[in-house]
């Protein structure tokens, strides 16, 4: 069975989608695109050499009976509109984060998905497919050091554009360690508070950079996250769980060692694209397979979404009172319990 996927946005990371699924991935082919932009949603077509219908907006491309599903990779408020029009028609969808800008939009797409009465959401999570965390993941699961409790974590960007403000930190930046850390440990948060280090010279006036969230699990674990987003040197992604019986670490990505000018040194990376673009492979296929061979997919649901969107919410408000904030999340649904997931 080939996979017939239309897509929901054109711009950087929808081209990126792509051109994996077109030319580097197996068992899907891109049929249908759409975009606000009409003329760059054929300039796609025309560029990738698809043989695929450029659609005037998102019902139409959903409504077509010739679309298994659904790539949402449109502007994050756009998010919910597209994926429960997805779930009205039974559409699998594949939608990068956010899932929806606020948790009470969450929260509706969850309703509607039980209501549909089969899970069709997947929520772009990228990191729960990185071979490191994969590693990390397997050892905490298997006790090798015990139980966890403590975790050191960063997020370190050489720099951002001038349109990236305090709150980005959490919404962009901080919501893939949101998701990751409560993967690896499966425990939910219950606080969180927000310091501000001395602020870099790299960074513009209307921005705090860096930042320290202290975020508390429900089970005690003490979580340091560090949101860098004008480090300069590089785009750094740093993990490490401190267990009873030993520490697991976020393995460095692998780079040649050069010996030169009485020096020794690798080379780091810039971009998180290529950071992560085994990740993305990984997560693309999973759900082409998951969809194509198990009937559902696999991966994040429309809950870990929720529970991002949950948190970072709290994240925000802990940055603009200074206070020590609770996290407050509903049970977790049936439908979502037990799952089989990556």
């Amino acid at each position: 069975m080939t996979l017939k996927i239309g897509v929901i946005g054109t711009g950087a990371i929808g081209r990126e989608h792509i051109k994996r699924i077109s030319k580097k991935l197996a068992g899907a082919e891109i049929v249908a695109v759409t975009d606000v932009n009409q003329q760059l949603a054929k300039q796609v077509v025309e560029q990738f050499q698809l043989n695929a219908i450029a659609y005037p907006d998102d019902k139409t491309l959903i409504a077509n009976e010739n679309v298994d599903a659904v790539l949402v990779t449109s502007w994050g408020p756009a998010h919910k509109g597209s994926v429960l029009k997805a779930i009205e028609h039974g559409k699998y969808v594949f939608c990068e984060k956010p899932l929806a800008t606020t948790a009470e939009d969450c929260m509706e797409i969850i309703n509607a998905e039980i209501n549909y009465g089969k899970r069709l959401v997947q929520v772009g999570f990228m990191r729960r497919y990185d071979k490191g965390y994969v590693q990390m993941k397997e050892a905490i699961d298997q006790k090798i050091i015990g139980e966890p409790l403590m975790i050191r974590c960063a997020h370190r960007n050489v720099s951002v554009d001038e349109n990236y403000t305090t709150d980005m930190a959490v919404v962009d930046t901080l919501i893939h360690e949101i998701d990751i850390l409560h993967w690896l440990v499966n425990d939910d948060y219950q606080s969180v508070q927000v310091f501000y280090p001395k602020k870099t010279r790299n960074a513009l006036e209307t921005l705090r950079d860096p930042q320290i969230f202290l975020i508390e699990t429900r089970s005690g674990i003490a979580i340091t996250a560090e949101v860098f987003v004008n480090c300069k040197y590089g785009y750094d992604i740093q993990c490490e769980i401190i267990g009873e019986e030993g520490i697991v670490k976020l393995p460095e990505v692998p780079s040649i060692v050069v010996r030169k000018d009485a020096q020794l040194g690798v080379n780091l990376l810039t971009d998180w694209k290529d950071r992560f673009v085994d990740a993305y492979d990984i997560e693309i296929q999973d759900f082409i397979d998951s969809v194509s061979e198990k009937g559902e997919p696999q991966g994040p649901t429309s809950w870990d979404g929720y529970i991002a969107a949950v948190t970072a919410d709290v994240c925000v408000k802990a940055q603009q009172s200074g206070q020590k904030e609770e996290i407050i999340l509903g049970e977790k649904p049936d439908f979502y319990k037990n799952l089989q997931q990556a």
